[in-house]
């Protein structure tokens, strides 16, 4: 039986596409999609926990509407949309444990099911793939009310739970419906696209006027209709087309941030000053690993002999060895004739491209190397340095060396890992390049610098509403959360507060920003952080918040300053029985990570019984480092009622963190 679908969903998809925001529907919305879109039918990513929920007989229902195509006689009015759906969509399924592998490519719409199994890493990852005018679309079970939600089951609450903390809470569930409210280009909608009325904006959908049509989709031959930096990119182009080899590779950029990268690394390559370290800094989908790789195919039209790329893993070069591909096809180089590609042998690489060799002017060569085998480097000319906010600063500095450097990292989203790139890293070569070379005998010393920052993503334009929508939900870009302190009190006046998670997680407007305080400090941190950190703070029942503060004026209507925060894990209190079993098994469970290691280290079944509490988390704020405040916060926990205190970390050779843990 057919139904007419309610007018505002077909306005705010037509919206998405004209303004290139994309648009989120809590439903199935493809073949409205492929009638408003103005290229190509929109490619689909289905991504599901363990089971395609299709029909079985998929593959005969295929032939017959591949038949009927081929006829000329398949008539989308009568055909079963969804049949129509699975056959001509472009579908890529994907498993929630295999999303890596979509890192990096592009689609038009994204269809979630099992929401029981999504994670905020999930989450960020999968709708990041999205391109401005797509959809995002989320599958539910039936449910009796979208409350039912607060209390659903996810499947990471398995691994919160503990012997002694066994009810995990829904507190983040119920923050995401909160934001979804907040969304102004999401929908919700029942199983008959009746629309759910769970925000004002809901009301008022109205299409945009014509002339905010993004251009991104018409090939317009003069400057009307583009954007100021659409015109300046075009402006670039057009100035920089005769000269080689930047005016080639300049064409392949498609935002103007991304084309001022590569002219920065372009002119650092052709200055040939072999202590430069350029570094690209951004959000991911903003262009910088494509920059890098088109500024490597300059390298090589420039004479640049031996080229090596380092990254966390080869699979993080999938972009850079595309793009210097794409360069090297824009500077009319063959493949087979000019140069040949290399894929690894290593079955941990998964036959990635590992090694490019060129032949056209004279013999070339860009090579990936692991971070950790800096011994190579004795003949390079250029290092490029992929993703190095995920490498450990001793590494990275261990890589710098007299010659060209090229870094980039993600600052921000759910691939970056805290601020220790920027906060040390940067700052260092920023003030070591401004001093005399004689002054510092280190790799650092008389290095020229340079940093560039690209802040327009490639995939939709600027002010997308979903983006906004998720950073938000996920902390993700809370890097300048962090206010000035206007007075630093004494330690000794400062007093350690217990954070209620259900007010923190409640969507209001100040415990939101609150959130987000707390979120920065960790950001500013020396902490690896990812998103699944934050359903690890809302939902595991064995986690606490403490947050110090200085004296707190009641009469001030407004916040207080965040010092220090702490996150605490509660562990021990594990039955004997339950002590022995896992000596025998030999197995260790979800949780408890101090008792259980003292309990296979030194075969005690006793020490679990015990109840103490493991520091999982400490951080100070950035103008309040190295002045007691850690310490004084550290002090006032242990006067809780505990057997013991903890902490578990690692010495690297900083050796920053043991001198503090010692006092």
């Amino acid at each position: 039986m057919r139904k007419k679908v309610d007018e505002r969903i077909r306005t705010l998809i037509e919206n998405g596409v004209k303004t290139r925001h994309r648009s989120m529907f809590i439903v199935n919305l493809h073949y409205m999609l492929s009638k408003a879109v103005i290229k190509s039918r929109p490619t689909v990513l289905w991504c599901y926990k363990d089971k395609l929920e299709l029909s079985s007989h998929k593959k005969k229902r295929a032939k017959q509407v591949k038949k009927l195509m081929q006829r000329g006689l398949l008539d989308p009015e009568k055909v079963d949309p969804f049949s129509l759906f699975v056959e001509s969509g472009g579908l890529t399924y994907c498993l929630y444990k295999d999303s890596e592998r979509i890192l990096g490519n592009t689609f038009g719409m994204c269809v979630l099911q099992d929401f029981e199994a999504l994670t905020p890493n999930l989450l960020a990852r999968t709708i990041e793939t999205v391109e401005g005018g797509g959809l995002i679309v989320l599958l539910l079970r039936s449910l009796s009310s979208l409350t039912s939600l607060y209390t659903m089951v996810m499947d990471v609450h398995e691994r919160f739970r503990t012997e002694s903390h066994s009810e995990a809470a829904g507190r983040f569930n119920e923050r995401f419906l909160l934001s979804l409210a907040s969304c102004k280009a999401c929908v919700i909608m029942d199983d008959e696209l009746n629309i759910l009325p769970i925000s004002s904006h809901i009301r008022s959908i109205t299409a945009v006027p014509v002339k905010e049509v993004a251009s991104h989709f018409y090939n317009l031959e003069d400057s009307e209709g583009l954007s100021e930096a659409e015109r300046d990119l075009k402006n670039l182009k057009e100035q920089l087309n005769e000269d080689f080899p930047v005016g080639p590779l300049i064409k392949k950029c498609c935002t103007l941030d991304q084309g001022k990268a590569v002219i920065t690394f372009l002119d650092a390559i052709l200055d040939k000053a072999l202590r430069s370290t350029v570094v690209s800094l951004a959000a991911r989908g903003r262009g910088k690993s494509a920059a890098l790789g088109l500024a490597v195919a300059g390298a090589i039209a420039a004479g640049y002999s031996n080229i090596f790329v380092t990254a966390p893993s080869p699979d993080n070069l999938k972009t850079l060895f595309e793009f210097i591909c794409k360069g090297f096809d824009a500077l009319e180089y063959k493949e087979h004739i000019d140069y040949d590609v290399v894929k690894s042998t290593n079955p941990e690489f998964k036959k990635a491209t590992v090694r490019i060799n060129i032949y056209r002017q004279h013999r070339q060569t860009i090579q990936y190397i692991q971070p950790h085998e800096h011994e190579k480097l004795s003949q390079v000319e250029l290092l490029v340095v992929d993703e190095a906010a995920a490498i450990p600063l001793p590494v990275v500095k261990s890589l710098l060396g007299p010659y060209l450097v090229f870094l980039s990292s993600t600052v921000n989203g759910y691939e970056g890992t805290g601020r220790s790139l920027s906060l040390k890293l940067l700052q260092q070569l920023e003030e070591q390049s401004q001093m005399p070379t004689k002054s510092v005998e280190n790799s650092l010393s008389g290095r020229l610098f340079k940093k560039i920052e690209l802040s327009e993503s490639i995939r939709y334009a600027s002010g997308d509403p979903i983006e906004s929508w998720l950073n938000t939900l996920l902390c993700l870009d809370v890097a300048n959360s962090i206010p000035n302190i206007s007075r630093l009190p004494p330690p000794s006046e400062c007093d350690l507060y217990y954070v209620n998670r259900d007010t923190l997680f409640s969507y209001h407007k100040d415990s939101e920003l609150f959130l987000q305080r707390m979120m920065a400090l960790y950001v500013a941190s020396h902490y690896k952080n990812s998103p699944n950190d934050l359903q690890l703070m809302a939902d595991a029942p064995a986690h606490h918040l403490f947050v110090l503060l200085g004296p707190v004026d009641e009469s001030k209507n407004h916040l207080p300053d965040i010092l220090c925060v702490i996150q605490v894990c509660l562990e021990g209190h594990i039955s004997r029985k339950s002590a022995i079993k896992s000596l025998s098994d030999g197995r260790q469970p979800f949780g408890d990570q101090i008792p259980w290691k003292f309990c296979e280290q030194f075969q005690d079944t006793v020490f679990p019984t015990l109840s103490g509490a493991r520091i999982v988390r400490i951080a100070t704020h950035p103008s309040a480092m190295r002045l007691g405040y850690g310490s004084a916060a550290v002090e006032l926990l242990t006067r809780y009622e505990l057997h013991s205190l903890s902490v578990c970390f690692v010495i690297t050779q900083l050796n920053i963190l043991e001198p503090f843990w010692k006092v």
